[in-house]
């Protein structure tokens, strides 16, 4: 069976405050003068080796892990998926 390697990226929506985003945008960022950057969004990544059948399936199985473990909250959070073959 196939093996792929599924990224989980979770963020806070866009109306939940990102404090560690502004940090790094206020403190690291802005007092290096590099005015072109306008916003940061801190995000948490997790990697997942799964072997599956196909792209669609792995995504499911770490989209169904993630729900029913409760790896982020709904209410607060965004999740994307990214799937590579491994």
């Amino acid at each position: 069976m196939p093996s792929f390697m599924v990224n989980v990226i979770i963020e806070n929506k866009p109306e939940i405050v990102d404090p560690e985003g502004d940090t790094i945008l206020n403190d690291l960022i802005l007092k290096d003068k590099k005015s072109s950057v306008k916003k940061v969004r801190s995000a948490k990544m997790l990697r997942f080796e799964i072997e599956a059948k196909n792209k669609e399936s792995a995504e499911k199985a770490v989209r169904d892990l993630c729900n029913e473990f409760r790896i982020y909250n709904p209410l607060v959070s965004t999740v994307s998926v990214e799937i590579f073959d491994n």
